[in-house]
Order: C-alpha cells, then sequence, then structure tokens
C-alpha cells in the first residue's frame, strides 16, 4: 500500500511511520503545519505544530528513510478547529478541540487529500485499534493501553475514513514505544509528550479566550449566583472562563455557610450569569446529544443498546459509565447506570459495546440526577 504517515514530531507518530514502513508499505511522511505563526504554539511540552516539531518530524522521517514533505493547513484548521472553540466557549458550552480536529483535519482534510494523490491510507500515532470482521465490516476498538487509550478522541471517524486508517500503535504500551525509538535511533525517543491544547500556548484558557473573542463575546460580565439562595456571591469579566464542574478560579468573597466548595452548575452566556453551588448538584443521570456520527454501521432510530458491555465515555480519558443508548431520529440518548459529575454541553459522548467504539455525538443537554 501507498501511506502516508503524519508524523507531529513526536515519538508516537515516528515508531508508527517507521512500523509502517518496516511492514513493506511505500510510506511518505508528512507534518501538519497547522499554526499561522508557528512560534505562537507551543511553550515547553505543551501543545505541537511549531517549527521545532516539524524539524524533529523531518529528522525521524530521515532516520526511517521515507521521503517527507510538510502539508499547510494552517487556514482550515483555524476555521474548522480554532473558530469551533472560540464559538463553543462564547456559547456557554465546553468544546473538545482534538476530537474536532480529528474529525475536521487528520481525518477529513489530510486523508482527502492523501487519496486524490493516489495513496491508500493515513497512518497516525494514535493508540486504537482498527479491526476487520468476518463479514468484512471495519470496526475502532480501544488500545491496549488503557492509559493511553484514544478511542475517545476518534469517535467522530465513519467505517469509510477507518477503511483507509492505520494505527500501528494499538497493541504496544508507551513504554514499549519509547524503548523502540531509541533502538531504532530516533532522536525523539525522551521526547516529553504534549498537552493541554495547542493553540492556547501557556494554557491560560481563559485569558486566551478573553483577548481572542473580544466584541464576539455575549456578554461582557456578569454576576455569580449561588443556586440555593439566589445570593450573588461575586462578578466576572465573561462566561467564556468557566465550565460545567470548574471550582478553581471563581474567586468569592463569599465562603459556603457549610465550608465546602462550590463548584459551576450552570452558565447561561446571553445573561452572564454563572450558577455555583456543591458538588452533589454536578451529579447528571442522562445526556442528549446531536451531530451523531458512528464508527461502523449507522444504527436505525429507535435502536436501543443496553447490553452488559455498553458504556458511554463523557470526556478524553475519563471514566466509562454504564448506560442504556437510544437512538432517536435527531440524535442519542443515554441514560447512566452510574452517575456522573461536570459533564457540560459541548463535550462528547462516545458509545463503547465492550472494546468497541459505536460512535459518537455532541452533548447538548444533561439531565440533572435526583438528590
Amino acid at each position: 500500500m501507498k501511506v502516508v504517515a503524519a508524523m507531529s514530531g513526536g515519538v508516537d507518530s515516528a515508531v508508527a511511520a517507521a512500523r509502517v514502513a518496516e511492514a513493506g508499505h511505500e510510506v511518505t511522511g508528512i507534518h501538519l503545519a497547522l499554526s499561522r505563526n508557528p512560534k505562537s504554539y507551543r511553550t515547553g511540552a505543551r501543545g505541537c505544530c511549531t517549527i521545532e516539531d516539524a524539524n524533529d518530524a523531518r529528522r525521524a522521517a530521515d532516520v526511517i528513510g521515507i521521503p517527507f514533505y510538510v502539508w499547510d493547513l494552517s487556514d482550515r484548521f483555524h476555521t474548522d478547529v480554532v473558530e469551533d472553540f472560540m464559538d463553543t466557549y462564547a456559547a456557554g458550552q465546553t468544546p473538545n478541540p482534538c476530537l474536532r480536529c480529528n474529525e475536521k483535519i487528520k481525518f477529513a482534510a489530510v486523508l482527502d487529500r492523501a487519496l486524490a494523490l493516489g495513496f491508500d491510507a493515513v497512518a497516525t500515532g494514535h493508540y486504537a485499534d482498527v479491526r476487520a470482521t468476518p463479514d468484512g465490516d471495519i470496526e475502532l476498538h480501544r488500545a491496549v493501553d488503557a492509559a493511553k487509550d484514544q478511542s475517545y478522541v476518534l469517535g467522530v471517524l465513519d467505517e469509510q475514513q477507518l477503511r483507509h486508517s492505520l494505527f500501528p500503535l494499538g497493541d504496544t504500551t508507551k513504554d514499549h514505544v519509547r524503548a523502540e525509538a531509541a533502538r531504532r535511533g530516533l532522536l525523539v525517543a525522551d521526547k516529553p509528550d504534549s498537552h493541554d491544547i495547542c493553540f492556547v500556548a501557556d494554557g491560560d484558557n481563559a485569558g486566551w479566550l478573553r483577548e481572542k473573542l473580544g466584541d464576539r463575546a455575549p456578554n461582557q460580565g456578569g454576576e455569580i449566583v449561588d443556586e440555593a439562595t439566589g445570593a450573588v456571591l461575586g462578578r466576572h469579566d465573561g462566561t467564556y472562563a468557566f465550565t460545567i464542574g470548574q471550582r478553581r478560579g471563581l474567586r468569592l468573597g463569599h465562603p459556603a455557610p457549610d465550608g465546602r466548595p462550590r463548584y459551576v452548575l450552570d452558565i447561561e452566556p446571553v445573561a452572564g450569569t454563572v450558577t455555583v453551588g456543591p458538588r452533589e448538584r454536578l451529579a447528571v443521570d442522562r445526556v442528549e446529544g446531536d451531530r451523531v456520527r458512528w464508527c461502523g454501521r449507522p444504527l436505525a432510530p429507535g435502536s436501543v443498546l443496553d447490553g452488559e458491555g455498553v458504556t458511554v465515555q463523557l470526556r478524553a480519558h475519563g471514566a466509562e459509565h454504564r448506560a442504556v443508548v437510544r437512538v432517536d431520529p435527531d440524535g442519542l440518548r443515554a441514560d447512566l447506570l452510574e452517575h456522573a459529575h461536570g459533564i457540560a454541553p459541548g463535550q462528547a459522548v462516545v458509545v463503547y459495546d465492550g472494546s468497541r467504539v459505536v460512535g459518537s455525538a455532541t452533548i447538548t443537554r444533561t439531565r440533572r440526577a435526583a438528590a
């Protein structure tokens, strides 16, 4: 096969590319230039997408012995990922830009370009497993390394995209990948993992949003209100600085009567009201979502998943929750058999049947559990 290996400049994508080349495929390494100003996208181990990362990817390609190119997708990344991130926060919701990047950039823009150029597949360093069934269906499963499993952020891929996707690290632990990189002579063997949001270089989401949103923010401030009493506890500079379940950074001048910490329970972006209360009020027993994406054969409206292995995951590297999932004409609904806490609209709900990813949706509504 002719394979495009997406090389971020990190150890995972380098080892993935090396494995695909060693398997006898005709491999071309590509690095995605996603930032209009690469120097602004990384500080230390935060993020990715810098000139430093491009150079690391190029050196790894040289060691592997494969051609290497840089593809500039910065405009599309800004439109589909960065703008979506800002719009979602401005609407009082909590986005997942990594999931959106996989959907819109790595397995849409990149895959479309690769297929148009005559390639057969795209390989990445994601920790996940693609399997073919005896009937010829393609399924996405969790990786062997549970701590590194990235099937949650790949839950937006459809069956056609999965047919052209290779995840060579799905059967491997991170420690093994680093040891293999060192054995192969790849200089990125000890490079720290990137983390946080790549385009927020210092990790200060609120500060970044305050600078970028400007007049696009629906409000320039508002009240922080206690749910139980309705008392105004403080003021804020914009609802975009908050997310459901947040505890830190509330800067409240009035402690709770029982001395326990308060959490963000609700965000009303138009009025600018942020409602806070005790942690137990964060418990939800139902999530609803739209923008459904099926990782395999689509489920028809009216379908119900209620087997013993049916679970949902509600945040990256978050816990699994047993659930009964119903497919509606305009989305899906998951009734949780175990309460989840701090779940915000805008996040993704990813449905699993055992290790298999069934599909995903963007959370639009949650139902608070009874006390």
